[in-house]
């Protein structure tokens, strides 16, 4: 059987995005009522970044958890995007929210409720999933909750056995340092990619610069692919950076989904045997494009006419 695909664990979000259009958002005593264009957007980093690498061509699944009240639409478009989606709906908890709020030059910040998301874990997980899969993408965020950390553990393990390549997104600093950063480099410790972004690289090895800490990450992990927003990117391997790539121009309109896209660009053309050059180069056209969009997902013209069954508990 070909091992071309990849699998995805990682969170499904229902995305709630407030441009407000302000430089910043206006502090007490300020007008409370502030003019926003408002949507609805399907997202969630590891969602994201199975959708972007399913809209640039690779055979890409998603093991997630989503609640009672939108898991039809959240599966709905994982599968208009071309994304075989293994979702376990749960009946007791909503599906995770995220109230992104995009000022004037695309930055956002972010409330969230982890809902479902927090609860997957072990039981979510089988075997079969790793049929034709060559490479597993675990989304940090899955493994800041107890169950979800299990569940990395597990499936991290089961892809080792299985001869299958492994590689972690560190998702955000703040969970990140509140996790601990030699707690999350232990759980961590069979994947041989990292994708951080530039201070998620420097939260973790408290390097001076990127390039240091590229190569501090790689020394442990193999590859460090340093996502750097509009300074591009950068790839290290075994101590040495080997590759560098300038950001592609874009009219930012929100950067939400960006180091997901980026990340997914880099997986989609490395599976299809790119060097590391070539699949940086990939990286940074996808984040380009997705900054160009409100919310974290590719848009499609897809009709998929394929069903895939959706568990309960």
């Amino acid at each position: 059987m070909s091992r071309r695909g990849l699998l995805v664990i990682g969170d499904v979000v229902t995305d709630v995005v407030a441009m407000h259009g302000a430089s910043v958002m206006p502090g007490p005593g300020a007008p409370s009522d502030i003019s926003a264009e408002i949507v609805l957007r399907p997202g969630g980093s590891g969602a994201n970044t199975a959708a972007w690498a399913a809209h640039l061509g690779a055979s890409a699944s998603l093991l997630a958890r989503c609640g009672y009240d939108s898991s039809e639409w959240h599966i709905a478009e994982l599968t208009k995007t071309g994304v075989r989606p293994h979702i376990r709906v749960d009946r007791g908890n909503p599906t995770a929210v995220v109230i992104s709020m995009v000022d004037s030059t695309g930055e956002r910040s972010m409330l969230t409720n982890r809902g479902a998301g927090e609860l997957i874990s072990p039981l979510d997980w089988e075997d079969a999933l790793l049929d034709g899969v060559g490479h597993l993408h675990v989304s940090g965020y899955t493994l800041f909750s107890e169950p979800g950390m299990a569940l990395g553990r597990l499936a991290m393990t089961r892809a080792t056995s299985a001869g299958i390549s492994i590689s972690v997104d560190p998702a955000s600093t703040g969970p990140l340092a509140g996790f601990g950063v030699t707690r999350f480099l232990g759980e961590t410790a069979l994947a041989g990619m990292i994708f951080p972004n530039r201070d998620e690289a420097l939260l973790l090895t408290g390097a001076d610069t990127p390039e240091r800490a590229a190569g501090m990450l790689s020394e442990r992990y193999r590859t460090a692919v340093v996502k750097l927003g509009s300074q591009g990117g950068l790839v290290a391997v075994r101590g040495q950076v080997v590759a560098r790539a300038r950001a592609v121009p874009a009219e930012v309109v929100d950067s939400t989904g960006a180091g997901d896209a980026f990340a997914a660009g880099y997986l989609a053309a490395a599976l299809s045997g790119a060097d590391a050059t070539e699949a940086l180069e990939s990286g940074c056209r996808a984040g380009a494009e997705c900054v160009a969009l409100v919310g974290g997902r590719p848009r499609y013209g897809l009709d998929m006419k394929r069903l895939y069954p959706i568990h309960t508990d």
